[in-house]
């Protein structure tokens, strides 16, 4: 088969596209022939080796490796001892997550445990779909049920949402993978949605169910906004502490990259509550939530969509900022 792989952590320039051997199928598997494959943050993070990670978290990887976790297919061969599927269906995953290199999912075959895979939602395509695992499995997650007992790698506690129905919900960095989902749940769920994005977001986001716009480019929504109920800060980072001021007593705050974050004290004297997770693969969350794509109640955005043998085009499309939605590549 055909893949992208890369024998060392880099630039886009690492990444090859090449012969592969096609992938084995194990015990409890389903082998999928992918069409389309989407892209997300852990992806160049792990190209170039989670620089951003303290040297101690860093991981250690058998090259040639294979980056990506999130495909849309067709199932091409199962295991024996799969009985949830058949060959032919067409499934959507979110490929053992987190792994490291080891989800191999930017190629034309791969292999899936069956407790990863659900049929791909009806209505939309193989792009649309591709484009969703990730970035809609992060904000149910964080924001409806976390879904799953893995222990926490952020914080000793475990995560949990909060209740949305009739509280004033932010979002920061809306209209990007994560954020676009996160603004429709939260208005599904019956929240008022007051989205932060660049200038060209807004149109989108207000079509989407944001209640309110502020450009971040021309205005500090935390110099503005007050009594929040709870911060989805889809941006994260050392700077997700500035939004602790804007919330409620008792509110909430969860950064979806709270690496850096650096306000525990500020929040406990302010009565708030700091929390984040690490999304984990789930078919049976992937199922519910296609009934929600096939409904229309979740919409999937395209950014930009490249050939799998471009994958380090649409790397640097990521690295250029201000995505709207997702970024996938097409498997001829």
């Amino acid at each position: 088969m055909k893949a992208i792989r890369q024998h060392k952590f880099g630039g886009t320039e690492v990444l090859q596209y090449e012969d592969a051997p096609i992938p084995e199928l194990k015990s409890g598997e389903v082998r999928v022939k992918v069409k389309a494959i989407g892209l997300n943050p852990p992806d160049w993070y792990l190209r170039d080796g989670y620089k951003m990670l303290p040297p101690e978290w860093q991981p250690v990887v058998p090259f040639p490796i294979i980056l990506g976790t999130d495909i849309s297919g067709i199932i091409e061969a199962i295991a024996t001892d799969v009985t949830e599927f058949s060959v032919g269906e067409e499934v959507y995953s979110m490929v053992r997550f987190p792994s490291f290199g080891q989800s191999q999912a930017y190629a034309e075959y791969i292999t899936i445990p069956v407790s990863e895979v659900a049929l791909k939602p009806k209505k939309i395509d193989h792009i649309l779909s591709a484009a969703a695992p990730m970035s809609l499995l992060t904000a149910w997650q964080f924001m409806i049920e976390l879904g799953h007992n893995e222990p926490n790698p952020l914080q000793p506690k475990k995560h949990e949402p909060v209740p949305l129905k009739g509280k004033t919900v932010l979002i920061n960095g809306a209209g990007g993978g994560v954020g676009h989902f996160a603004v429709q749940l939260a208005k599904w769920k019956g929240a008022k949605v007051i989205a932060v994005a660049s200038t060209k977001q807004e149109a989108l986001l207000r079509e989407l169910g944001a209640d309110e716009f502020f450009d971040y480019t021309k205005e500090k929504v935390e110099d503005i906004v007050k009594d929040i109920d709870l911060v989805v800060d889809t941006v994260g980072g050392a700077t997700t502490g500035r939004f602790l001021r804007i919330l409620k007593p008792g509110g909430s705050l969860f950064p979806i990259f709270p690496l850096g974050f650096s306000g525990t004290e500020e929040a406990k004297k302010l009565g708030v509550t700091v929390s984040a997770t690490q999304v984990r693969s789930s078919g049976a969350q992937l199922k519910e939530l296609a009934r929600l794509l096939d409904y229309g109640t979740i919409r999937v955005v395209i950014d930009s969509v490249f050939s799998l043998a471009d994958a380090g085009k649409a790397h640097e499309r990521a690295a250029e900022g201000h995505i709207q939605g997702k970024i996938v590549l097409k498997v001829s």
